[in-house]
């Protein structure tokens, strides 16, 4: 569980698509005058070179965000969050989430890994994050429901581990009860085996009126085994559909 570091993905396809969908959901959001919660359980280190060693050697940002940045309109707010980084640096889900929020909004990132905690310490220092060195899950479930109440949730984990798709439905069925008004975000990889159908159909079952949205794309490389990616979206934003269908337009222009 503690071996996967995302420097190895940052900017890769399923990162555009989890990105630029998370950007439109808390851009909606904001247009309302009341504060926010924004909890994330799987932050990693916050922010990416995507020139270092790791990022070069899959050459996942290349099929990634190299390909597909210049099909989103200057005023996205994807855009905007990218443009508000240090240069050269790739912005995680924390990243965006800091980007987009304002003062008077709270963010909670939870990492489990010692050193990607500690970098996401170093690279997120601001006076309305809290940094979690916990289990995300567990972190979720007693933050949850927060303060502010109105608000969204990230869960993005690796599924390194198999058990994990197993165990994200009993889960998000607890904190949506927790939590009935919270947008809940659940990414998850679509590979070659399906691994992901069992854990979507029992999420879909638990809630109905949720939005399911994938997009596919080919291999980053010979052999990479994601084809895609999807998010499960409880309580989606007003307007986030219609965004997520051109969002889609500009993952089949890849091919």
């Amino acid at each position: 569980m503690l071996s996967y570091q995302h420097l190895y993905h940052a900017g890769n396809a399923a990162d555009v698509h989890k990105h630029a969908a998370l950007a439109v959901a808390l851009d909606y959001l904001t247009r309302k005058d009341k504060p926010l919660s924004y909890i994330e359980t799987h932050a990693g280190r916050g922010r990416y070179d995507l020139t270092a060693p790791e990022a070069v050697k899959t050459g996942e940002a290349a099929q990634g965000i190299a390909r597909l940045r210049d099909g989103f309109p200057k005023d996205h707010p994807y855009i905007r969050a990218l443009t508000d980084q240090p240069e050269g640096l790739y912005p995680g889900s924390p990243a965006i989430a800091q980007a987009l929020l304002r003062p008077d909004d709270t963010l909670h990132l939870a990492e489990l890994h010692p050193q990607e905690h500690a970098a996401l310490r170093e690279n997120l220092r601001a006076p309305n994050n809290h940094i979690y060195h916990q289990d995300g899950l567990a972190l979720a479930q007693s933050l949850c429901p927060p303060t502010p109440r109105r608000g969204l949730m990230l869960v993005d984990p690796s599924y390194e581990i198999k058990a994990e798709y197993g165990k994200i439905p009993k889960w998000l069925f607890g904190i949506t009860r927790k939590w009935n008004v919270g947008v809940v975000m659940v990414w998850y990889p679509i590979l070659t085996s399906g691994a992901h159908r069992p854990m979507l159909r029992a999420m879909q079952a638990d809630h109905p009126d949720a939005l399911t949205h994938e997009v596919r794309f080919p291999p980053a490389r010979e052999g990479h085994r994601m084809i895609g990616s999807g998010l499960f979206i409880v309580n989606p934003p007003y307007g986030l559909s219609p965004e997520l269908k051109s969002l889609a337009g500009q993952f089949r222009a890849l091919g």
